[in-house]
């Protein structure tokens, strides 16, 4: 189906550790993962961490790269950058239409449920962004990491490891995900 395992979508004000967490814990699993920058080929964090990504957007769209997975870090103002982000609207719901996963963390489900991504799905987010979770359709909850469909959800840094194991168990397997987390030493 994909001719590439993941994708992590980010822009300035991306979340660092949800972004890397992700991209770091995917690889680790042996997933191809490509950082796509929305609107620059170096995009700096929320928290002033500079990346220079793999690859920008407008080319993987150029090129017609579809991948298995297609994930959103939170940060702001990334967050809203990729809300509102017309190239990125029609990217998530192309990747989906070829049966993609799609993925967000933090305030990165503001995108998927003003792409109507979330209609009818149980989502969860960073406190304070329920609102427009609800507006999007969205039955939100509180749950650290939650999956409805094709669709993941997580609530922000603290939960961004849980959230990336998760993804790896949904791309490859739980066998290959516990054995990434006992060697990350990480309490199950």
């Amino acid at each position: 189906m994909a001719d590439r395992g993941a994708c992590v979508l980010v822009a300035d004000g991306f979340e660092e550790i949800e972004a890397v967490t992700v991209v770091d814990v995917l690889r680790r699993a042996g997933i191809q993962v490509s950082v796509l920058g929305v609107d620059h080929r170096t995009v700096i964090g929320s928290h002033g961490l500079t990346i220079k990504v793999d690859a920008s957007l407008a080319d993987v769209i150029d090129l017609g790269t579809t991948f298995n997975l297609v994930v959103l870090p939170g940060g702001m103002p990334g967050a809203s950058t990729l809300r509102d982000s017309e190239r990125v609207k029609g990217f998530v719901l192309s990747q989906r239409e070829r049966h993609a996963d799609i993925a967000a963390i933090c305030a990165g489900p503001i995108a998927l449920a003003a792409f109507g991504v979330l209609n009818g799905k149980r989502a969860t987010c960073f406190p304070g962004h329920e609102g427009a979770l609800e507006a999007g359709g969205a039955v939100v909850v509180t749950d650290a990491v939650v999956e409805d469909g094709d669709v993941v959800t997580s609530r922000g840094v603290g939960t961004a490891l849980a959230f990336a194991l998760t993804l790896v168990r949904r791309l490859v397997d739980g066998d290959t995900a516990n054995s990434i987390a006992d060697k990350m030493l990480v309490a199950r």
